[in-house]
């Protein structure tokens, strides 16, 4: 196991991925290989928005189909990680260390922005996973702080790993193939993304609204891109690890911190 895990953040697309034949799936495949094996994850997942940051508390948390109209055979799928109430407190116990209030949720299982790609790159579902909930209301700064009291946690065999989309114009996804070439919008904000990334601009990240080409166009909402700036906030040199696109309309770039 390697000592010293990355922040990591993975656009996890539609759920029906994990069935399909395409790149994504193939790189969440082999990440976990790549990366090693930690003692522990944390989760930030685009779909479970609070007001304050929560935490799951539960040591055998359900598997969430938080979705409808899909195939069923996706609502067969189980992954059945423990829990890690220990490390939940660790969690809230590092936030209020810096002055972040958040609070336990002793229910809660794992949605599918946390068990889709896991259950590819960690599919014996071993691994003990807790979730950490993201704050659409409180923006980009909020959670670069929330991943900056997580930092700790990497040195100590700490998975981090953020969920959501690099982009997210979900009316422009339908209707299209799963192979069709990226739309030019998305491509052009992709790639700003992916400049600003690797060239450690912050400033720019924290200010992408204004700044990102046709920022508002590729996320109308905000839930999908906060997730990044958590192991953004954890630090370290930004890793472009996986480039490409689902229907033209989301970019399914992942990058690391380290």
């Amino acid at each position: 196991m390697n000592s010293r895990f990355p922040a990591l953040f993975v656009s996890h697309g539609a759920p029906t991925m994990i069935m399909e034949d395409c790149p994504t799936r193939d790189f969440l495949q082999q990440l976990g290989t790549t990366i090693g094996r930690p003692k522990a994850i944390v989760c930030v997942s685009a779909h479970w928005g609070t007001e304050s940051p929560r935490v799951t508390m539960n040591p055998f948390p359900a598997t969430i189909h938080d979705f409808y109209g899909f195939p069923d055979e996706l609502y067969a799928l189980d992954y059945p990680a423990p829990g890690d109430p220990a490390l939940g407190d660790q969690v809230l116990s590092l936030l209020s260390s810096q002055g972040i209030a958040g609070e336990k949720d002793l229910s809660r299982g794992l949605d599918h922005g946390a068990w889709a790609p896991l259950m590819l790159m960690y599919p014996d579902a071993e691994i003990p996973v807790i979730q950490l909930s993201v704050q659409p209301h409180l923006g980009p700064a909020h959670h670069l702080a929330v991943g900056k009291a997580l930092r700790p946690l990497l040195d100590e065999g700490v998975l981090l790993l953020a969920s959501g989309s690099a982009t997210h114009n979900i009316r422009d996804y339908f209707g299209r193939e799963p192979d069709s070439a990226p739309l030019p919008y998305v491509r052009e904000f992709a790639q700003w993304l992916s400049d600003a990334v690797l060239g450690g601009n912050m400033s720019a990240l924290l200010d992408y609204a204004n700044l990102a080409p046709h920022a508002l166009k590729n996320h109308p909402t905000t839930e999908h891109f906060l997730p990044l700036f958590v192991p953004l906030g954890a630090g370290g040199e930004g890793h472009l690890l996986h480039d490409a696109y689902s229907h033209g309309a989301l970019s399914m770039a992942a990058f690391s911190w380290q």
